[in-house]
């Protein structure tokens, strides 16, 4: 919401900024302009991305309006989680935990975190690689091989959309040229008629130049920017569950991998020490015995 409050900011300033300096706000509104430089925008998206691609940068544009997910609630809701799932495992067993991951919509441990199972690909990591633990035999080493490369891939596929939208902000201050040089054609074709004809239509031939540069660097380029970040908060949140399974698949304890994972989370959003604990013990039912605490 505060990307398009700014992006509001902006368009206001502007506009009062012109009527500041006399001008007339009318002059300013061209719908051929629009058409020519907003067609053939859409038009270079069209035509360079997949159907899958669109259907992602529509899905990231609409995420810009609710917000970051990665709060600070989330996560110590995931660390939680891990909490309890280590727990178990540590109590019981490796195997005791394998319906879990196995069937993680009927898990009586998962089913308590539905952003968590509503998040397809961080269910899919977490439970992936618990399954690969449960097997056995795998060395840690190649487990977390194995989740970078994940993390990697899923980047990559993350980023793709941002990349393509980028490339429309960059097309727009030329997209706007073309308006502008069709504008000056109709403009020279009118050569002999009334003068404030003429002027007309070199003021609407200005705002085609005008419109494609506001709206890359007004616009498309800071939704491009904010959503390059939401990616990056993402990465980050894999970066911490792939810590935590690490820590516990080496044999850490689970409050141990818990608090190792606590130290991967970006500062902005990590919980305290004191904040983790509490979430632990509430949904242990019982404290939490810290290694090394008095």
């Amino acid at each position: 919401m505060i990307a398009i409050a700014g992006i509001l900011l902006v368009f206001a300033c502007i506009i009062i900024g012109f009527l500041m300096e006399k001008g007339k706000l009318a002059v300013l509104v061209q719908p051929s302009e629009l058409v020519t430089i907003g067609g053939a925008a859409i038009g270079t998206v069209l035509a360079a991305n997949p159907m899958y691609l669109l259907k992602k940068m529509i899905a990231g544009l609409l995420g810009i309006i609710k917000g970051s997910p990665f709060s600070k609630q989330r996560y110590v809701d995931t660390l939680k989680m891990l909490f309890d799932l280590f727990a178990k495992s540590r109590k019981e067993g490796a195997i005791a935990i394998e319906n879990d991951v196995e069937d993680p919509g009927n898990s009586p441990i998962f089913s308590r975190y539905p952003v968590f199972l509503a998040d397809h690909h961080a269910r899919d990591f977490v439970c992936d690689t618990m399954r690969m633990a449960i097997t056995g035999g795998v060395n840690p080493f190649d487990v977390d091989q194995m989740m970078e490369l994940d993390m990697d891939v899923h980047h990559h596929s993350e980023s793709a959309p941002t990349q393509s939208l980028n490339s429309v902000a960059d097309a727009l201050p030329g997209l706007g040229i073309v308006a502008a040089v069709l504008g000056v054609v109709v403009t020279m074709g009118s050569l002999g008629g009334p003068p404030e004809e003429i002027g007309h239509k070199v003021a609407a031939a200005l705002v085609g130049t005008f419109l494609g540069i506001l709206l890359c660097y007004g616009v498309v380029g800071p939704l491009a920017a904010n959503m390059s970040k939401t990616v990056d908060e993402e990465h980050s949140f894999y970066a911490m569950l792939r810590v935590v399974l690490l820590a516990f698949i080496k044999g850490t304890s689970p409050i141990m991998a818990v608090e190792i994972g606590r130290r991967a989370i970006p500062g902005h959003v990590r919980p305290s020490f004191a904040e983790v604990e509490k979430a632990c013990r509430e949904k242990a039912g019982e404290a939490v015995a810290v290694p090394g605490a008095a």
